[in-house]
């Protein structure tokens, strides 16, 4: 309640919060308010219970304004609350979206780092692997000039013995003349009894 308000109880022992500021006249007020009487005037039982009801119709309508000025300060404390919530979600939003983007910055880093890794090892493997097939290469190269070499060595050797063998044949003609049946020599072998 307001400062300017000010507690006041019925003849019924109920109290409500008179608001002076706007109310010149009370339930109160109305319900002890005594009129002079005049020649013509009007009922007194009446305008005493009109009074009556108007009093408990004003005083109800003081209660109901005051019920419903504390639940806008219950309403208001609580869009406080939620406003403070809703800066403190924000708050955790926007860190939330902050971690989230670091993440991502970091994984697509981190990433790029392995994948940069992964084709320097690839090529790394590459340039030894043609390091070694240029290495076979070579050593297939020398061995079929080694072959080449060794083929030609025993071409040569195998003419050389021909020629030899032919030189040989030829001296063998030349020493026993002409064509003669020579038998072969055989040894004697003596039998014994």
């Amino acid at each position: 309640m307001d400062n300017d308000d000010e507690v006041r109880e019925t003849d019924d022992g109920r109290t409500y919060a008179a608001i002076s500021r706007n109310m010149a006249v009370s339930p109160i007020d109305m319900r002890q308010r005594r009129f002079a009487t005049a020649m013509r005037g009007y009922d007194r039982q009446e305008v005493t219970v009109f009074l009556t009801e108007a009093a408990l119709d004003f005083e109800n309508a003081l209660r109901e304004n005051d019920r419903l000025r504390q639940e806008i300060v219950r309403l208001k404390a609580s869009l406080n609350q939620f406003r403070e919530l809703e800066g403190s979600l924000k708050s955790t939003l926007m860190s939330a979206q902050k971690v989230a983007d670091d993440m991502h910055e970091n994984a697509v880093q981190e990433s790029t780092r392995l994948v940069q890794d992964a084709e320097a090892r690839a090529d790394l493997a590459m340039q030894k692997v043609q390091v070694r097939i240029d290495a076979a290469q070579r050593e297939i190269d020398n061995l079929r000039l080694k072959r080449r070499e060794v083929e030609t060595s025993i071409e040569a050797s195998i003419s050389t013995l021909r020629t030899t063998l032919e030189f040989v044949r030829e001296q063998d003609r030349r020493e026993r003349g002409p064509e003669t049946n020579v038998v072969p020599h055989r040894p004697h072998v003596v039998h014994s009894a």
